[in-house]
């Protein structure tokens, strides 16, 4: 029985056969172009409906949202590094997990230094964009 399994499996590709799908009476319409005709009329009737006359009442969203605006700490730039994983492919930057993470510490303090500079000169570096 296993050898007439894997010879019917190497032999082609199995596809299910069609399942019936339900007309709006609810009978089972078993022709492939009456279930596609059907499956348009559904997602027309779903999708298509009249606007409500009384829409629901949704509250503005407050205009100011509380946002982290400081830059980035020490340790939020040592958790990100330690984060990316290694093995992948490099970025744009051509610099890859593993040239940075060997010394974290040197690391961390280049990448603070310069996002200090960014955050304070409010000036992104050319290559960034």
């Amino acid at each position: 029985m296993w050898e007439l399994c894997k010879t019917t499996k190497l032999a082609g590709k199995y596809s299910k056969p069609e399942r019936p799908v339900k007309n709006k009476e609810g009978k089972p319409t078993t022709e492939i172009q009456e279930q596609r005709n059907r499956w348009v009329q559904y997602f027309e009737e779903l999708l298509n409906r009249p606007t409500p006359l009384d829409p629901p009442d949704i509250e503005a969203a407050p205009t100011r949202l509380s946002t982290n605006v400081t830059p980035r700490t020490i340790e939020e730039i040592r958790m990100s590094i330690g984060q990316i994983k290694s093995g992948k492919a490099a970025g744009s930057n051509n610099t890859s997990a593993e040239e940075l993470k060997p010394d974290i510490e040197v690391t961390v303090n280049m990448f603070h230094v310069l996002f200090r500079r960014v955050w304070k000169e409010e000036q992104v570096p050319l290559d960034w964009k």
